[in-house]
């Protein structure tokens, strides 16, 4: 009784733990453990529940699939169901799920995959035609992400072959090259980055604005196929082969194995090259590949017994920590960085990782001479993970003197960050004009960093406005300028006077602000004059301002020193006016939904002539909707429109509203 007693305990208290952990992971796109950490508790309370059987409750994070689906996007309800996979960390998991299902349906032949680490996706198609894209959710109901589904490359809007119906599922993932990208971005404009490409991936294909989505480079791969009409298929292998047919990009290695044995050796494979592999995989795959054998073995509440997800254990090592770098940001935030002896992870050479604040720093008690333990974070991002060994010195203190100027460098308020107060400190001069010239803000094109950096060294430029004042003449002789290379800096610096407002409201570096805020602000005031004038309570009506941004908007603007950069920068022909095209305002405060397939609209059209007569597109139906625009086989955003009593209209009505 007393080791019942013991077991219920720690069962509520594991079913906590994994309930929050659930809520972060998958709802919010925010962990706070690893995948492994995860999975370990996860196989903790299983056990329990294996001895106890009593213990298991319909509730049990062990009898559910993901996360829950949001209020943000309408539910999609799985026809059929988006199941989990039944994870093993061991070979012989992996022996004892063959001889489970020899014992259910003899002997098979078996297919191995990789399992690409991103978010569970369900694309459906109507005569070949790509008509909606929803996440897995708990597994019978998701949410309608087609909007943002369409912003992806790689998926096929129509199908080579125009099957009456299929639905098929795959991985949304955000490849190593992108999340780099978005994290360097993120970091630049003080943000904070997503922790691996799992939840970069996640984070972006459910934002609200599919513009956004858009930005962050995702892809997908297709691993199943979920149903079919106009089609017979056999076994898994077939069923591949046929989506590459389609037009579909398919789970890559795939391959088809007689042997058990030459399967777990497969595994083996996969597991040895993931740190070479372009995009994030957390384990392989085996499943069986007849699909009558699948049928004979069944599922449980939860998984398939025809399938099981091999989980590769992380990759932590240890290593000397040998000194602390700090470095200035564009807004003067310290930044400490680890210089520790190189080791290899993931299939390359790391010798340094953020240690981001004062605060994590003192959490983990990191000191130089310490043994650390680093992994990187979703095989890209080097991360520090614990202490290891002590090295007998104090923790490591940020200073409070800037490094690069030797001004005091204080922490503000509740800011984690430590912050040099000098506006001219060199180091913030540079990342300011690096930050101003980047792709995402004025686009400068070959005034990259190392430029930059030259010009200020060599005293051509000392703030933004100097840009606009280069010449020809400066540049030649100058490392790698000559006459031509020259004339083409100077070119792109003139062309970029003519981008949209939003690029250079980013581009000025304003705390808090990133590329999304800027165009926001850039929308709704249109002109910089209009936006030098606003107040905070003008700037915290926008949607999606909270009371930090509106302020550091405000008060940025406010400053005398701002005032007269502007004015410099419309002197030399900088625009200052938003180039959003809007011909009328006839859809002015109006709110719309887009659901089902419109007569001769594609949907990202309807929505950019919703947005040039004034009006806002958004994704889920709500009493503050004005209208829902349907098409043909209109679901489920049509009858919530009819039970709110929100205004339908077709395409013709809409054709009426507008001409």
């Amino acid at each position: 009784m007393a080791d019942f007693e013991i077991a219920r305990a720690r069962a509520a208290e594991l079913k906590e733990q994994l309930n929050y952990h659930i809520k972060r992971y998958y709802d919010e796109d925010a962990p706070e453990i690893s995948d492994y950490e995860y999975d370990m508790l996860m196989r903790e309370l299983k056990g329990i529940e294996e001895e106890f059987p009593q213990l298991i409750t319909a509730d049990s994070p062990t009898q559910r699939v993901g996360g829950t689906a949001s209020n943000i996007f309408a539910p999609v309800v799985h026809t059929v169901r988006m199941e989990s996979l039944l994870d093993a960390f061991s070979e012989e998991e992996l022996y004892a799920f063959d001889s489970r299902v020899k014992q259910g349906a003899g002997e098979a032949a078996y297919v191995v995959e990789p399992k690409i680490d991103g978010l569970s996706v369900s694309l459906e198609y109507r005569n070949g035609v790509l008509v909606r894209g929803s996440t897995r959710g708990d597994g019978d109901v998701g949410e309608d992400v087609t909007h943002n589904i369409l912003t992806i490359k790689s998926i096929p809007h129509k199908l080579n072959i125009a099957l009456p119906f299929i639905e098929v599922r795959g991985e949304v993932y955000m490849p190593h090259s992108s999340f780099k990208e978005l994290v360097a971005r993120q970091e630049e404009a003080e943000e904070k980055p997503f922790k691996n490409p799992r939840n970069a991936a996640a984070g972006s294909l459910r934002q609200k604005d599919s513009a956004v989505t858009a930005t962050r480079g995702l892809d997908m791969f297709i691993f199943n196929i979920q149903q079919v009409e106009g089609k017979t298929l056999s076994s898994h292998k077939e069923s591949l082969d046929f989506l590459g047919e389609l037009g579909f990009k398919t789970v890559p290695g795939y391959e088809r194995f007689e042997n058990f044995d030459s399967a777990v050796e497969k595994v083996r494979q996969i597991g040895e090259m993931r740190g070479t592999l372009p995009f994030d995989i957390d384990g392989a795959v085996i499943k069986v590949d007849d699909f009558s054998k699948r049928e004979a073995l069944g599922s449980t509440a939860k998984f398939p017994r025809w399938a099981v997800a091999f989980k590769y254990p992380p990759e932590e090592k240890p290593t000397v920590l040998r000194e602390v770098e700090i470095n200035v940001g564009r807004t003067g935030v310290l930044t400490p960085t680890a210089v520790f002896d190189p080791i290899q992870l993931a299939g390359t050479t790391v010798s340094r990782a953020t240690l981001h604040n004062q605060d994590f720093i003192n959490e983990k008690q990191i000191a130089i001479g310490d043994t650390i333990v680093v992994r990187k974070a979703g095989d890209i991002i080097p991360e520090v993970l614990s202490v290891a060994e002590k090295g007998g010195n104090e923790v490591f203190h940020i200073p409070d003197i800037c490094p690069v100027c030797g001004a005091p460098a204080v922490r503000e308020g509740e800011e984690a960050a430590i912050r040099c107060n000098n506006s001219d400190c060199p180091a913030q001069l540079k990342r300011r004009l690096i930050h101003f010239c980047s792709r995402d803000a004025m686009d400068i094109e070959s005034l990259g960093e190392a430029v930059v950096e030259m010009l200020v060294d060599n005293s051509l430029i000392s703030g933004v406005e100097d840009i606009y004042k280069l010449t020809a003449d400066d540049l030649i002789g100058l490392e790698h300028f000559a006459k031509k290379s020259a004339d083409n800096l100077v070119k792109a610096v003139a062309d970029s006077k003519q981008n949209d407002l939003y690029k250079l409201v980013f581009g000025l570096g304003i705390r808090h602000i990133g590329q999304k805020s800027a165009k926001l602000l850039s929308e709704h005031f249109i002109t910089m004059e209009a936006l030098q004038k606003a107040s905070i309570e003008d700037i915290s009506k926008i949607e999606g301002f909270g009371g930090i941004m509106a302020q550091s908007v405000a008060q940025y603007f406010a400053m005398p020193q701002t005032a007269e950069l502007i004015n410099k920068l419309t002197e030399l022909g900088l625009n200052m006016k938003s180039l959003k095209e809007i011909e009328s305002d006839i859809f002015k405060g109006k709110t719309f939904v887009l659901t089902g397939t419109l007569p001769t609209y594609t949907r990202n059209e309807a929505a950019a002539i919703i947005e040039k007569f004034g009006g806002k597109v958004s994704s889920s139906v709500s009493k503050k909707t004005d209208y829902v625009l349907a098409g043909e086989e209109a679901g489920s955003k049509l009858k919530k429109a009819n039970d709110l009593g929100v205004t339908v209209i077709d395409e013709a009505a809409f054709n009426e509203m507008i001409s």
